[in-house]
């Protein structure tokens, strides 16, 4: 049942002291509570700004200077200590990679995994085929035997 029928079910002075309740849990209600927390959030650095960042603390020549830095950014000297690895590798991709899971593979690419794999198999199989079959000449030529396409293929081992 709702607040309004409620209120018109019951005498006007109950009503006033129910509309007074539901004010002050109203009021309650609406006042964030002091031991929530806020969720931190990973902070994520575009590779123009770590390159900027980067630029700023070569040029840096005072006493201080990429300590104030640091602490201007909000940085840690182990991330400028990464940037510049990063960077000196030329892993400029690297700056900018996104963490976290990889992105889900799609039906289609499931299905093009699956045929590539399908086709390294086969491949695979082929190779032996090709060996073994190099492996029958070699034996045809030494035991002397014909090497004519016959009924059984290279070489007649089945011929009676």
């Amino acid at each position: 049942m709702s607040q309004r029928k409620k209120l018109k079910m019951i005498s006007s002075d109950e009503a006033t002291g129910v509309v007074a309740d539901l004010a002050r849990a109203e009021e309650r209600n609406s006042r964030p509570d002091p031991e929530l927390r806020a969720v931190a959030k990973r902070r994520q650095f575009s590779a123009a700004y770590k390159l900027s960042v980067l630029a700023e603390a070569d040029q840096a020549s005072e006493l201080g200077a990429i300590g104030a830095l640091l602490r201007r950014e909000g940085l840690y000297s182990s991330q400028l200590t990464q940037w510049r690895r990063e960077r000196d590798t030329g892993a400029l991709e690297a700056l900018s990679r996104r963490r976290g899971r990889k992105a889900k593979i799609t039906a289609e690419q499931k299905r093009i995994a699956g045929l590539e794999a399908r086709n390294a198999r086969l491949e695979h199989e082929l190779s032996q085929a090709h060996t073994i079959i190099d492996v029958q000449k070699k034996l045809c030529t030494l035991l002397g035997l014909s090497t004519e396409k016959g009924k059984w293929g290279q070489c007649n081992f089945f011929a009676s």
